[in-house]
């Protein structure tokens, strides 16, 4: 945060004795943002607006910061190396109950794309056929498969998940995590059918845990409202403008993915992007994007208590403001 205050202080500065000369790049707010995973079209709202000027319209010179297992996004922002940052609703309730006192300011993908994958050829075909095995998942996302394990009183040998699913493709555990839109179609491409798998929606299995949201501290927030605003709104017009465009998108996506170093190719991260647009702006669904449902957090919030996942949780307009992403 103190790097937040120096670089208010400069734009203030620069406000002042800085009148007449023009627009300059240093009148823009310095915002560090970090996604919860690496470069990839689950993002691509975030890099479009970037690419194209949004966030600078806006009044803001953002900086996308790489996440994932080795940068975890919701240690970023605890710590303040981030100012902004993409979260699940499970991960930030969590953060929360742990006393860093982080706020949503747009709930951005409003159903769940996480599940569990298991082979057929493993015995597994329903939940109670996970008891006593060995369950790979990622640490930053293991909120809901251990609230689903809870409600159906499984106990599983966990393993720490990292990039990819080798190790379930080796058989080295019987089940593992996965996102519908990234590696589910992962697997498909590694030569597996649909028919050789067992999956377990865990939306469709009452834990419908809405996924990415932004969020930041409650004193950033306090203290740049209109940053957050900005940022907030810029962001829905980059995602507006990547369904609009989605070739021009997925451009811009491989070039981040390309400066990462990462093993992908454009035919999966269009599959990822294809999945991205009934998340964000689900069709028939009349929730304003953006918003979080009052309801949907008190469930959410009412089954990690109950799984006693957290211990405590903030009432519904501490946790959430819906100023920043209203139009």
């Amino acid at each position: 945060m103190l790097n937040r205050l120096i670089s208010a202080g400069v734009l203030l500065l620069a406000l002042l004795f800085g009148a007449g000369s023009g627009a300059f790049a240093a009148d823009l707010l310095p915002l560090r943002f970090i996604p919860q995973w690496s470069p990839q079209s689950q993002f691509a709202g975030y890099y479009v607006a970037l690419a194209k000027g949004y966030y600078e319209q806006h009044g803001l010179a953002v900086t996308i910061l790489k996440g994932g297992p080795d940068a975890p996004a919701s240690e970023a922002l605890a710590s303040g190396e981030a100012d902004v940052a993409t979260l699940f609703l499970s991960s930030g309730l969590q953060l929360r109950a742990r006393g860093v006192p982080v706020v949503n300011v747009a709930q951005m993908v409003q159903r769940s794309a996480l599940m569990l994958v298991a082979k057929k050829s493993k015995g597994i075909l329903a939940p109670q056929d996970l008891e006593g095995k060995r369950v790979s998942l990622w640490d930053d996302f293991a909120v809901q498969p251990r609230a689903f394990f809870r409600r159906h009183g499984l106990y599983v040998d966990v393993i720490p998940q990292g990039y990819t699913l080798n190790l379930f493709l080796m058989d080295g555990v019987d089940a593992a995590s996965a996102m519908y839109y990234n590696e589910y179609h992962t697997l498909l491409n590694a030569g597996l059918d649909p028919e050789e798998l067992t999956t377990f929606h865990l939306a469709d299995l009452g834990f419908n845990f809405p996924e990415d949201g932004i969020y930041c501290l409650a004193q950033t927030l306090a203290e740049y409202p209109e940053a957050m605003r900005g940022f907030v709104q810029a962001s829905l017009e980059g995602w507006r403008d990547v369904f609009r465009h989605p070739e021009e998108a997925l451009d811009i996506v491989m070039g981040h993915v390309r400066a990462a170093n990462l093993p992908t190719n454009r035919v999966h991260q269009k599959w990822m992007l294809d999945q991205m647009a009934p998340l964000i702006f689900p069709p028939g669904d009349d929730t304003p994007p953006g918003f979080l449902e009052q309801d949907t957090y008190r469930t959410v919030a009412a089954d990690l208590f109950e799984a006693e996942i957290i211990n405590d949780t903030v009432p519904y307009r501490i946790f959430y403001d819906p100023r920043p992403s209203a139009r």
